[in-house]
């Protein structure tokens, strides 16, 4: 069976009243994407703001009649965007999705792996790992800015306790301890990455050694490093707190922030912390530092 895509281009404010309009003729699905690589990265609380120019992507069988839903698109918006049509095959989806996650080395010695590959190096340090709801798979950059330094800097933790700050999957949390670390805090204001975080841990045998919580339910500790994956807004509020959760000469990786963003960190960082060290991948940055003593 083959299916029909419609891809409409139009203003942000136009996007309700042609979803809805699509939604009546049929429409199996919709979904949004920005038109013109205007990424969104930051919103206000409590809003959802779309790009300027709005993608607006329906799915339909392929029987339906292209014309007549372009004609009620018109009636409905005065004009008819620019749009494109397409026809998609039918395939095994599950499989297709699958195959967009493949094992990924950090360092020498660290594997991340889907639970349907086959280990590329059985020896190695590897974490079985599926995609789900929580962020962090290693296939970001800021997930795998923060996963290459665990790799390479396995002394500076080996043995020692750690906060993984907003944790979300928990893939950083699990890294460090199949690393050498002894206990990881893994710390989430989202309950569904706390069960994540646990059942990732579960999966790779280092339930123990992780203790996954909301931000008021960390007890007063201090620990060997902190590792935070957030975003620069947060990692600044933060930053007061995360000088008090480590002891002096304790590390910091903070990472999630945008190249742009680095002045705004360092200011909020300096007055505790000695020089930031910042690495750069596309247009993410990695910041490590170690508390002044």
């Amino acid at each position: 069976m083959s299916w029909s895509q419609i891809t409409f281009t139009v203003q942000a404010d136009k996007t309700d009243l042609l979803s809805e309009c699509l939604t009546n003729t049929s429409a199996l699905s919709i979904t949004l994407q920005d038109a013109a690589d205007q990424p969104i990265y930051e919103p206000e609380l409590n809003t959802t703001p779309l790009w300027q120019h709005t993608k607006v992507v329906a799915l339909f069988e392929a029987v339906a009649d292209i014309q007549q839903i372009c004609t009620q698109v018109q009636a409905c918006l005065g004009i008819l965007p620019t749009y494109e049509v397409e026809t998609l095959a039918d395939q095994a989806w599950e499989r297709a999705w699958m195959n967009d996650f493949q094992p990924m080395r950090f360092g020498e010695q660290l594997w991340i792996c889907p639970s349907w590959c086959e280990l590329p190096e059985p020896e190695a340090v590897n974490i079985l790992f599926d995609p789900g709801l929580a962020f962090g798979t290693g296939t970001h950059p800021t997930t795998a800015l923060c996963l290459e330094w665990l790799a390479q800097n396995v002394e500076q933790f080996k043995g020692k306790t750690l906060i993984d700050y907003g944790c979300g999957s928990g893939i950083l949390a699990i890294a460090a301890i199949k690393l050498g670390a002894t206990h990881v805090w893994a710390v989430d204001n989202d309950p569904q990455a706390i069960l994540a975080t646990q059942d990732n841990a579960q999966k790779n045998q280092v339930f123990e050694q992780i203790q996954a919580c909301l931000p008021n339910e960390l007890p007063t500790v201090v620990v060997d490093g902190l590792l935070a994956n957030i975003l620069a807004n947060p990692l600044v509020a933060l930053a007061d707190k995360f000088c008090d959760l480590l002891k002096p000469q304790g590390f910091l990786v903070l990472s999630g922030i945008l190249s742009e963003q680095a002045e705004l960190i360092s200011t909020a960082y300096l007055t505790y912390f000695e020089q930031l060290n910042i690495e750069q991948q596309e247009q993410w940055l990695r910041i490590v530092s170690y508390k002044c003593t």
